[in-house]
């Protein structure tokens, strides 16, 4: 078969011929910057700056007289709500950026390119890249101006080589060919905070305006002003709480709408700093989530509507199908109804990643309602049951895992819901939407049309019992209201009881589709139960976040921490004071030690007499050496010795003296 005659056979009634599609292959890039190199230097610098900063806090600990295993360092104090929470949520974002490109790229770590073992080199990565970027957050800990430069350097260098590396190589093969710099945004974002962010500590530390304590600031003004608020509030006065008047309409819907907008309250609530890098972490995940979602369908839809051609009328005929005579009507019937499924696709992710912001501000203003309810005692209010509040083994567990589980449930609640959503528009489109727009393949309605005489009954039922119970079967008698013609409502519950089965089927249909919906929809919120209140136990995702709470209120209470910086500053005020009188009292025994220098007892300077005389009898050499003796005479003295004569002169002599001395003291 010639050419012409195969391209009539393949394409008879078109003219001109349809062109291909040519795929754009995106080779691989090799940045500048290679980044086995980077990591390897980068890695080796880490290891150096941690190397100074774990012995800048042995001096610290040693210096302040701190008790604990010197050198190692915290990276940062999750629970203290006054210190600067930009740092710990920038690390734990860029960590969150590593982590999905570790799970996303078929190399894994930088230092190898094996991609047989990608699942021992992801575990491998699970804990390099924390490793990795712990200087970043760490040099911020210690508060002085030299962890502020080693975070500067480390900021910079970080930001830098990514910042090169994007630009070299701004197209990758990965997923989609932009996929690799869009999903590097947030990253580059935090890196960024983070190289502004340390130099201007390390210029406000220069300035003196940076504090330099290391533990947590008890005396800060916050805490105080937390109390003072709480002492100042007033109790609503007994008229206002028993008033019945139910707010109109407008003012409850503007109530709703302010429910789901948190707006910060000034100097009265501030917010956990897990709770701040978990929401960060939420915001970062539906991002990348939804750039995952897009990246990956969407192109692969766009490549089969514009590869549709006249042989999908075979392919449709063969399944019975006949859409049109005309094979260019059935082609543009298909890549039409294929459009359709695109823009379901794009609204279903975009529906998703709305209602996911919506519910993380409704979870921002519901964290701070159950905090300051804990905060003054209201437990039953939050957990619906009396429970201890204090730590816990389980209790710590969840604390310690609630922001890395928050985003796990985001990133699965997306994807369900984007799915969902998804078959949910596919149903509207093609069975209501269109079938109305174009007046044919009503197939919906035809249903529903034929079976107008049992929703008609339906109809009927549902009607006459609301009718018959407002108006026949509830009489109003005294400002109370009672059950009038028992009788007749007896008769009608009996006559009605078939018909009110197949009305609970359909309650039953409608309740599953509700609640499904609402469990969907809700199921990357932790801090509301999916299950009924007496089974929410046994909710994982609810249960961590009710531990959660009992960490942040037991440790960071901001009543209990007023109190103990109070202690505290008045320990030290204590401590100043007793410190100048035992100053005061210091000075006056050194004045009296000085006085008592001059008045020792009689005993024992004559002790000390006697030890001398025995001293010098057993040793006449040393007599010359005596003051008195050095005014004797050359006839005293014999070959360099006491004479025996002169000797016993002179001790007669001496033992009065000395015993005039010891009287007159």
């Amino acid at each position: 078969m010639d050419k012409d005659a195969l391209l009539d056979y393949e394409y008879p009634d078109l003219d001109p011929l349809p062109s291909k599609i040519e795929t754009e292959t995106v080779p691989p890039c090799d940045p500048t910057a290679d980044d086995m190199l980077y990591h390897i230097c980068i890695t080796a610098i880490s290891l150096v700056v941690m190397l100074i900063l774990a012995i800048l806090a042995r001096r610290t600990k040693v210096g302040n007289r701190q008790k604990g295993l010197p050198g190692l360092l915290s990276p940062v104090n999750f629970l203290d709500h006054t210190q600067h929470k930009g740092l710990a949520v920038a690390v734990f974002g860029v960590l969150l950026c590593k982590l999905w490109g570790l799970l996303v790229s078929p190399n894994p770590l930088p230092f190898t390119k094996d991609s047989a073992n990608k699942q021992n080199w992801v575990i491998l990565g699970v804990f390099y890249y924390p490793a990795l970027y712990y200087p970043l957050l760490a040099c911020g800990t210690l508060h002085n101006n030299v962890g502020y430069v080693l975070g500067s350097l480390l900021s910079w260098t970080h930001f830098s080589v990514l910042v090169w590396q994007k630009i070299d190589c701004p197209k990758t093969p990965l997923i989609h060919k932009y996929y690799s710099l869009f999903s590097s945004l947030p990253q580059i974002a935090c890196l960024a905070f983070l190289s502004f962010q340390y130099p201007l500590f390390l210029f406000k530390g220069f300035k003196g305006a940076e504090r330099t304590n290391t533990t947590e600031d008890l005396s800060s003004s916050y805490y105080k002003d937390y109390v003072k608020k709480i002492l100042s509030e007033k109790k609503p006065s007994k008229v206002g709480a028993t008033s019945t008047d139910k707010p109109k309409l407008p003012q409850r819907v503007t109530d709703a709408v302010k429910s789901y907008i948190y707006t910060p309250e000034e100097a009265a609530f501030r917010f956990p700093l897990k709770l701040a890098i978990s929401c960060v972490v939420s915001f970062i995940t539906l991002y990348q989530m939804g750039l995952v979602l897009i990246s990956a369908v969407v192109p692969t839809m766009q490549k089969a509507r514009f590869g549709v051609d006249e042989d999908i009328a075979n392919v449709l005929a063969g399944f019975q199908i006949i859409l049109s005579p005309d094979r260019k009507e059935v082609v543009r019937i298909v890549v039409y109804y294929m459009w359709c499924v695109e823009v379901c696709y794009i609204s279903a992710m975009t529906l998703s990643a709305l209602v996911n912001l919506v519910l993380l501000m409704r979870s921002m203003v519901l964290h701070r309602s159950n905090l300051k309810a804990l905060y003054r005692g209201d437990v039953y209010n939050v957990y619906n049951c009396q429970r201890s509040i204090r730590a816990s083994r389980p209790a710590l567990v969840c604390w310690m895992g609630y922001t890395s589980f928050t985003a796990a449930h985001i990133c699965i609640g997306m994807m369900i819901q984007t799915l969902v959503f998804f078959l949910c528009l596919l149903i509207a489109v093609f069975l209501i939407i269109i079938p109305i727009l174009h007046r044919q393949n009503l197939i919906l309605f035809q249903i529903l049309l034929s079976m107008w005489p049992f929703w008609l009954m339906i109809l009927l039922a549902v009607v006459l019992q609301h009718i018959t119970a407002r108006f026949c079967f509830i009489k109003k008698t005294a400002g109370t209201h009672d059950l009038n013609n028992r009788g007749n409502l007896f008769l009608l519950t009996y006559l009605l009881f078939p018909v009110n089965v197949l009305i609970g089927v359909l309650l039953a249909v409608w309740r599953m589709v509700i609640t499904a919906l609402f469990n969907i929809v809700h199921m990357g919120r932790m801090d509301i139960s999916l299950l009924n209140r007496n089974v929410e136990a046994f909710d994982p995702a609810y249960r961590c976040y009710a531990h959660y709470l009992k960490i942040e209120v037991s440790q960071s209470h901001p009543v209990m921490k007023a109190f103990c910086g109070m202690l505290l500053q008045s320990l030290g005020q204590e401590n100043k004071a007793a410190q100048r009188s035992r100053d005061a009292e210091e000075g006056i025994q050194l004045v009296q030690q000085e006085k008592k220098l001059h008045k020792v007892s009689s005993a024992k300077r004559a002790r000390m007499h006697w030890q001398l005389l025995y001293t010098l009898v057993n040793n006449p050499s040393l007599v010359g050496t005596r003051k008195h003796f050095q005014l004797q005479t050359v006839d005293n003295f014999l070959n360099g010795s006491l004479n025996r004569s002169s000797k016993q002169g002179s001790k007669k002599e001496a033992i009065p003296q000395e015993a005039e001395a010891a009287a007159s003291n």
